[in-house]
C-alpha cells in the first residue's frame, strides 16, 4: 500500500471513511441496545468469520461485483487494479480493492445482521460460509492436482545422466 503522501489523497478522506464506519457501528450498538438483541456467542464466531471472508471476497475479488467496483477501481486486463480519481474517491478505492479491508466492513454488516435480524442471519450466513469452504476446497483441490500433475512429469521424466543435477522441492541445502 502507499503512503498517503503518494497518492492523491489526504488524510481527512481516511478520516472519513473512519468516521462511516464508527457511526454505523455505533448505530449497530444503540440499535441491538434498543431492541433487545442477543449477543452473538462465541460459538458462532468461526461461522461469522467464513461468512464475512466470502463476502469480503466477492465484493473485492470476483467478477459478479465488477460493478460495485467499476466507479472507484479501474481493473485492466492483465488483472492489476488502481484506484481512480483522487481524494476520497480513491480511497474508496483502496478499500474496494483489499480483501482485509472489505472483510472488517462486511463483518460488521453480518454481525448487524445477526444482531438485529437472527432470523434471516441463519440463511445468509450458512450460504457464504458454505461459499468460503467451498472455495477454498476448490483451492486446495487446484493445488493438489498441480502436484500430482508435476510429480507424474517428474516420473515420466527421461533418466539422469552422469553428473546431471536435478533439483527438487525435498532437497536442502
Amino acid at each position: 500500500m502507499d503512503p498517503v503522501t503518494e497518492t492523491p489523497t489526504k488524510p481527512i478522506d481516511y478520516a472519513a471513511l473512519s468516521a462511516g464506519y464508527g457511526a454505523l457501528l455505533g448505530a449497530l450498538v444503540v440499535a441491538a441496545r434498543e431492541t433487545d438483541a442477543d449477543p452473538v456467542p462465541p460459538a458462532e464466531l468461526p461461522m461469522l468469520g467464513l461468512a464475512t471472508f466470502a463476502l469480503a471476497k466477492v465484493i473485492s475479488k470476483e467478477k459478479v461485483e465488477t460493478w460495485v467496483r467499476e466507479p472507484f477501481l479501474e481493473e485492466r486486463p492483465d488483472g492489476e487494479r488502481r484506484p481512480k480519481g483522487r481524494r476520497l474517491r480513491y480511497a474508496i478505492g483502496e478499500l474496494l480493492s483489499c480483501s482485509r479491508c472489505m472483510g472488517t466492513w462486511s463483518a460488521l454488516g453480518i454481525v448487524g445482521l445477526r444482531a438485529l435480524r437472527p432470523r434471516e442471519a441463519r440463511i445468509l450466513v450458512p450460504v457464504l460460509a458454505a461459499s468460503a469452504l467451498n472455495d477454498w476446497m476448490q483451492s486446495g483441490f487446484t493445488k493438489l492436482c498441480a502436484s500430482a500433475n508435476v510429480s507424474q512429469n517428474e516420473a515420466q521424466a527421461p533418466p539422469r545422466e552422469a553428473g546431471q543435477e536435478r533439483f527438487s522441492r525435498d532437497r536442502t541445502g
